[in-house]
Protein backbone atom coordinates (compact mmCIF):
# COMPACT_ATOMS: atom_id res chain seq x y z
CA UNK A 1 0.00 0.00 0.00
CA UNK A 2 1.56 3.39 -0.82
CA UNK A 3 0.58 6.11 1.06
CA UNK A 4 1.85 10.00 0.92
CA UNK A 5 2.16 11.77 3.90
CA UNK A 6 2.37 15.83 3.45
CA UNK A 7 1.72 18.70 6.07
CA UNK A 8 -2.23 19.03 5.27
CA UNK A 9 -2.66 15.62 5.50
CA UNK A 10 -3.41 14.79 9.36
CA UNK A 11 -2.13 11.39 8.88
CA UNK A 12 -2.36 8.73 11.70
CA UNK A 13 0.86 8.83 13.83
CA UNK A 14 3.43 5.59 13.16
CA UNK A 15 5.12 3.99 15.65
CA UNK A 16 7.94 2.45 13.83
CA UNK A 17 9.65 4.07 10.61
CA UNK A 18 11.86 2.75 8.73
CA UNK A 19 14.23 3.96 6.14
CA UNK A 20 15.85 2.37 3.63
CA UNK A 21 18.29 2.54 0.66
CA UNK A 22 20.74 0.43 -1.10
CA UNK A 23 22.98 -0.41 1.31
CA UNK A 24 22.41 1.77 4.44
CA UNK A 25 25.40 3.55 4.00
CA UNK A 26 24.68 7.27 2.83
CA UNK A 27 20.96 7.75 2.66
CA UNK A 28 19.03 5.65 4.98
CA UNK A 29 21.07 6.27 7.97
CA UNK A 30 21.12 10.48 7.00
CA UNK A 31 17.34 10.01 7.03
CA UNK A 32 17.54 7.85 10.28
CA UNK A 33 19.31 10.70 12.02
CA UNK A 34 17.64 13.31 11.12
CA UNK A 35 14.42 12.14 12.29
CA UNK A 36 15.26 11.26 15.51
CA UNK A 37 16.11 14.79 16.00
CA UNK A 38 13.03 15.99 14.07
CA UNK A 39 10.20 13.51 15.44
CA UNK A 40 8.49 12.56 18.57
CA UNK A 41 10.62 10.36 20.74
CA UNK A 42 8.13 7.89 21.21
CA UNK A 43 8.85 7.27 17.86
CA UNK A 44 10.88 3.60 17.17
CA UNK A 45 13.17 4.80 14.13
CA UNK A 46 15.56 2.67 12.30
CA UNK A 47 16.91 2.22 9.11
CA UNK A 48 18.38 -0.95 6.60
CA UNK A 49 20.17 -1.58 3.12
CA UNK A 50 18.76 -4.13 0.58
CA UNK A 51 22.53 -4.72 1.07
CA UNK A 52 25.07 -4.24 3.51
CA UNK A 53 27.44 -1.78 2.97
CA UNK A 54 31.06 0.02 4.40
CA UNK A 55 30.55 3.05 6.59
CA UNK A 56 31.09 6.57 4.82
CA UNK A 57 32.81 9.00 6.91
CA UNK A 58 31.31 12.00 4.31
CA UNK A 59 28.15 11.18 6.45
CA UNK A 60 29.58 11.43 9.83
CA UNK A 61 31.50 14.74 8.23
CA UNK A 62 28.00 16.02 6.94
CA UNK A 63 25.66 15.44 9.92
CA UNK A 64 28.57 17.01 12.12
CA UNK A 65 27.65 20.28 10.24
CA UNK A 66 24.14 20.22 11.85
CA UNK A 67 25.24 18.73 15.24
CA UNK A 68 23.90 15.29 14.43
CA UNK A 69 25.54 11.98 14.67
CA UNK A 70 24.70 8.23 13.33
CA UNK A 71 26.86 7.18 16.51
CA UNK A 72 28.49 3.38 16.22
CA UNK A 73 26.04 2.89 13.74
CA UNK A 74 27.06 0.22 10.97
CA UNK A 75 25.40 -0.51 7.77
CA UNK A 76 22.52 -3.56 8.16
CA UNK A 77 20.44 -5.30 6.11
CA UNK A 78 16.91 -5.99 7.01
CA UNK A 79 17.60 -9.24 8.31
CA UNK A 80 20.24 -7.83 10.64
CA UNK A 81 17.71 -5.49 12.57
CA UNK A 82 16.46 -6.54 15.81
CA UNK A 83 12.87 -5.40 15.64
CA UNK A 84 10.96 -6.00 11.99
CA UNK A 85 7.67 -4.66 12.81
CA UNK A 86 7.35 -0.79 11.11
CA UNK A 87 4.47 0.83 10.02
CA UNK A 88 6.05 3.18 7.91
CA UNK A 89 8.87 2.43 5.25
CA UNK A 90 10.42 5.34 3.59
CA UNK A 91 12.28 4.27 0.85
CA UNK A 92 15.21 6.12 -0.73
CA UNK A 93 16.28 4.13 -4.07
CA UNK A 94 14.23 2.84 -6.55
CA UNK A 95 16.31 -0.86 -5.12
CA UNK A 96 14.81 -0.85 -1.39
CA UNK A 97 11.24 0.17 -2.79
CA UNK A 98 11.27 -2.73 -4.84
CA UNK A 99 12.46 -4.55 -1.95
CA UNK A 100 10.01 -3.12 0.29
CA UNK A 101 6.90 -3.42 -1.75
CA UNK A 102 8.02 -7.42 -2.07
CA UNK A 103 8.25 -7.51 1.95
CA UNK A 104 5.20 -5.77 2.40
CA UNK A 105 2.78 -7.49 0.13
CA UNK A 106 0.56 -9.34 2.76
CA UNK A 107 1.05 -6.49 6.09
CA UNK A 108 -0.48 -3.49 6.28
CA UNK A 109 2.51 -1.02 6.08
CA UNK A 110 2.89 2.06 4.94
CA UNK A 111 5.67 2.24 2.30
CA UNK A 112 6.54 5.73 0.14
CA UNK A 113 9.43 6.59 -2.10
CA UNK A 114 11.05 9.36 -1.60
CA UNK A 115 13.58 9.25 -4.99
CA UNK A 116 17.06 10.51 -3.13
CA UNK A 117 20.20 11.00 -5.44
CA UNK A 118 23.60 9.02 -4.60
CA UNK A 119 26.17 12.04 -3.88
CA UNK A 120 28.87 9.05 -4.26
CA UNK A 121 28.41 10.27 -8.16
CA UNK A 122 30.08 13.38 -7.38
CA UNK A 123 33.31 13.92 -8.73
CA UNK A 124 36.13 16.41 -7.71
CA UNK A 125 37.82 17.94 -4.81
CA UNK A 126 37.14 16.94 -1.64
CA UNK A 127 34.70 20.23 -0.92
CA UNK A 128 33.25 19.11 -3.47
CA UNK A 129 32.11 15.86 -2.83
CA UNK A 130 31.15 17.35 0.46
CA UNK A 131 28.77 19.59 -1.11
CA UNK A 132 26.81 16.71 -2.54
CA UNK A 133 26.45 14.97 0.58
CA UNK A 134 25.32 18.37 1.86
CA UNK A 135 22.78 18.18 -0.71
CA UNK A 136 21.17 15.30 0.03
CA UNK A 137 21.15 15.76 4.15
CA UNK A 138 19.45 19.09 2.99
CA UNK A 139 16.68 17.24 0.62
CA UNK A 140 16.15 14.71 3.48
CA UNK A 141 15.50 16.83 6.28
CA UNK A 142 13.51 19.01 4.19
CA UNK A 143 11.14 16.41 3.21
CA UNK A 144 10.91 15.13 7.03
CA UNK A 145 9.89 18.40 7.91
CA UNK A 146 7.83 18.70 5.06
CA UNK A 147 6.28 15.57 4.92
CA UNK A 148 6.42 14.03 8.50
CA UNK A 149 5.63 17.21 9.92
CA UNK A 150 1.80 15.99 11.02
CA UNK A 151 3.62 13.96 13.52
CA UNK A 152 7.12 16.50 14.05
CA UNK A 153 8.13 18.02 17.16
CA UNK A 154 6.70 21.15 17.91
CA UNK A 155 9.80 23.84 16.48
CA UNK A 156 10.93 24.89 19.88
CA UNK A 157 11.96 21.03 20.75
CA UNK A 158 13.85 20.43 17.81
CA UNK A 159 16.59 23.15 19.07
Amino acid sequence: MEAEFAPATKAKKPSAILFMCGFNVIRSPLAEAIAKRLLPPDIYIQSAGVRSGERDPFVDAVLEEVGLSIGRHQPRTLEELEDDFFDLIVTLTPEAHHAALELTRANAVDVVYWPTMDPTAATGTREQMLDAYREVRDHLWRLIEERLSGISRHPAETA
